[in-house]
């Protein structure tokens, strides 16, 4: 688990990487560990050599903070037209305004068919498929020890 982070980790800094650089289309081995041990060492507060579960968890609270907090800022600059830095009643009114992103591909993704729609049957096969997938003793009984170990994977 704790490598699976550590690759995911090394990898978002390599494609941030790649975002930066715009048209490079590899990156070099070296540079996924290079970003995997500069993530370690951002991991490992008390520079150990180890990563607890404490660790981990504090950058993990650190790196969402840090990134609402980012996102807040530059909602606010947004929101704050005439940038005297406080909301109108105006300014502020706009926040609910915006219509919220949905997107079906997902689902629709068990559209066997291909005719842009899904069927009780696509429904009902899609469903039966997880269900099977999930069964791991297939009893045809899925127990929270199953569907945990699913969902841990992801």
């Amino acid at each position: 688990m704790i490598r699976t982070t550590l690759f995911a980790l090394a990898l978002t800094t390599s494609a941030a990487a790649f975002a930066q650089a715009g048209a490079v289309q590899s990156i070099p081995r070296a540079k996924v560990v290079a970003n995997a041990e500069a993530e370690f060492k951002e991991v490992d507060a008390n520079k150990d050599g180890q990563m607890t579960r404490a660790e981990i968890e504090t950058f993990q609270l650190n790196s969402i903070m840090a990134a609402a907090a980012a996102r807040n800022k530059a909602m606010f600059g947004e929101l704050d037209t005439d940038k005297n830095g406080q909301l109108s009643a105006t300014e502020f009114a706009r926040l609910s305004s915006g219509k919220p992103k949905v997107d079906a591909s997902g689902v629709l993704s068990i559209d066997t068919n291909k005719d842009g729609k899904i069927s009780l049957a696509e429904h009902r096969s899609a469903t039966l498929a997880t269900f099977t997938q999930m069964d791991a003793n297939k009893d045809g009984t899925l127990t929270s020890a199953e569907v945990s170990a699913v969902l841990q994977k992801k």
